[in-house]
C-alpha cells in the first residue's frame, strides 16, 4: 500500500488496484511544492527573452551545469529590474510553481535583479574582514618561499601573457628550473571552481616545492574569482607555499591577502620565486674573492708571525738556552761543593778541637802524670776514711788494695 504524495484535499491511500488519476496526483503536487516558499538564489541568466506575455529563461549555477526555468507573466506584479540580458550575474526570488496539465515545475520571478558593483564590494569587504578575524591574514601564517624550488606549479590562463611571462622570466633567471602548469580559465562564474581544483592537484605532488596563481591583470568584474571565498580558504589551507600573481593595481583580490607572497606582475613573481643565476654567479664569485682575501691576509700574517718568531735566540740558536742552563747547574753544582767543603774542614777541626779537650780532661791523663784515685769496694771515691777501713788505690798502672791503719785529719787552706 502506498500513502497519498500530501495533499490536505486528497488523503486517498493509492495502491495497484485503486490508483490515482494523473490529475490528482498533479494536484497534490501542485498543492505540496506551492507551499516550500520562496527562495533567493544566485546566478547566470540563460536563454532569457521577454515576449508579449512575459519574461522567460532560465537560471543557471556559477559553477556546474545545472539551471531551472523562470517566468514572470506580466500580470503577476513580479519586480524585474530593466536592462537584464542574457549572461548577467543575478539575484532572485523565485517561488516554485508546477503545471499539472504538462507535469512541469518552473520557478515564477518575484524579484530579479542585476549583482552590481556595490553588492559584489560589500560582500568582498565583509569576506575580508571575517577573514581577518579569523587570523587567515597573520604573518605568522606566511609559509617561506625555497630559495631554489625543485619544481613551481603554476595556475593561469592558457597561452596566456602571463603564462608566457612567468615561464620565460623564470627560465632566463635560472635555465634549469622546471614547471607543471596547469591552465584554467580566470576569469568568468567558473574561474574559481577550476583553480580550486588545478590548486589541489599540485599541493598534492611532492616535488612542487611553490605555486604560482597568475593572471594579467584585468578590471574589478575579471578579478572577482580571485576574491571568491572558496578559493581563499583553498589557498590559506594549502601546505605548499603560495605566491599571487594576479598582476593588478588599483584593485586587490582577497587572494593577496592570504597568499604567502603577492607579485606584483607575474613577470615580479618569477623573479622573487627563482634566483637569477647570473646575479648568484657574482655572489659566488664575489663571496670567493673575499674568501681568499681573508685566507691570505691570514697566511700573510701568519708567516710574519713566524719569522718574527724564528730570528728570537731561543729559535734561532736552539742549544742556547740548553747551554745557558747547563752553566748555571754546574756553576750551582761548584758553590755547592765549595760551602760543603768549608762546612766539613770547620766541622772536622771543631771535632779535633773537642778531642784535644776531652783528652786533656781524661782521668787517665791525670793518672799518667803520677795522681792515684781511692775508691771504696763499691767503686766509689773516698773522701773520709776511718781506721779499719778497706779501699783501693788506683794508679795510672796499678790497682792497690789496702786497709787504714791510721787516719789524720788535714787542715787546707782554700783561698
Amino acid at each position: 500500500m502506498e500513502q497519498a504524495v500530501g495533499s490536505d484535499t486528497q488523503s486517498k491511500v493509492s495502491s495497484e488496484h485503486s490508483p490515482w488519476q494523473v490529475s490528482a496526483l498533479s494536484k497534490s503536487l501542485k498543492d505540496w511544492i506551492e507551499r516550500l516558499g520562496r527562495v533567493w538564489v544566485e546566478g547566470e541568466l540563460q536563454s532569457y527573452t521577454e515576449r508579449g506575455s512575459g519574461t522567460f529563461g532560465s537560471i543557471r549555477d556559477l559553477d556546474v551545469e545545472t539551471a531551472v526555468e523562470i517566468h514572470a507573466f506580466n500580470n503577476s506584479g513580479s519586480d524585474i529590474a530593466p536592462g537584464l540580458a542574457q549572461g548577467d550575474r543575478v539575484v532572485a526570488l523565485l517561488q516554485p510553481v508546477f503545471w499539472p496539465k504538462n507535469g512541469k515545475l518552473t520557478m515564477r520571478i518575484v524579484q530579479m535583479h542585476k549583482v552590481g558593483l556595490g553588492e559584489l564590494l560589500e560582500r568582498i569587504e565583509k569576506l575580508k574582514e571575517q577573514i581577518i578575524s579569523e587570523g587567515l591574514v597573520d604573518s605568522s601564517r606566511k609559509k617561506p618561499l625555497p630559495f631554489l624550488p625543485n619544481k613551481i606549479g603554476l595556475i593561469t590562463g592558457a597561452s596566456s601573457d602571463a603564462e608566457k611571462d612567468v615561464l620565460q622570466n623564470a627560465r632566463l633567471r635560472w635555465p634549469q628550473v622546471e614547471f607543471e602548469v596547469i591552465n584554467t580559465l580566470v576569469q568568468g562564474d567558473k574561474a574559481a571552481a577550476e583553480v580550486i581544483l588545478a590548486l589541489q592537484q599540485l599541493d598534492a605532488m611532492d616535488d612542487v616545492d611553490v605555486i604560482i596563481i597568475a593572471r594579467g591583470g584585468g578590471s574589478f568584474q575579471d578579478l572577482l574569482p580571485f576574491s571568491d571565498e572558496r578559493l581563499v580558504r583553498a589557498v590559506a589551507a594549502a601546505s605548499t607555499p603560495i605566491v599571487s600573481a594576479i598582476g593588478h593595481e588599483n584593485d586587490q583580490p582577497l587572494l593577496d591577502l592570504v597568499a604567502d607572497l603577492r607579485a606584483s606582475t607575474p613577470t615580479d613573481a618569477a623573479k622573487r620565486v627563482v634566483p637569477d643565476v647570473a646575479d648568484e654567479k657574482d655572489r659566488l664569485q664575489s663571496a670567493t674573492q673575499r674568501i681568499w682575501f681573508r685566507l691570505s691576509s691570514l697566511i700573510d700574517s701568519q708567516m710574519q708571525n713566524l719569522s718574527a718568531l724564528r730570528t728570537r735566540p731561543v729559535l734561532a740558536s736552539p742549544f742556547g738556552f740548553v747551554d745557558t742552563q747547563k752553566e748555571l747547574h754546574a756553576q750551582q753544582v761548584r758553590r755547592l761543593t765549595e760551602i760543603l767543603d768549608f762546612r766539613i774542614q770547620q766541622a772536622e777541626s771543631k771535632v779535633a778541637q773537642l778531642h784535644a779537650t776531652a783528652s786533656a780532661l781524661s782521668p787517665q791523663k791525670t793518672l799518667d802524670r803520677g795522681y792515684s784515685v781511692v775508691i771504696s769496694d763499691s767503686g766509689k771515691p773516698l773522701k773520709v776514711v776511718k781506721p779499719g777501713h778497706k779501699f783501693q788505690v788506683i794508679s795510672a798502672t796499678q790497682e792497690i788494695s789496702a786497709t787504714v791503719d791510721s787516719v789524720k785529719e788535714r787542715h787546707v787552706k782554700r783561698n
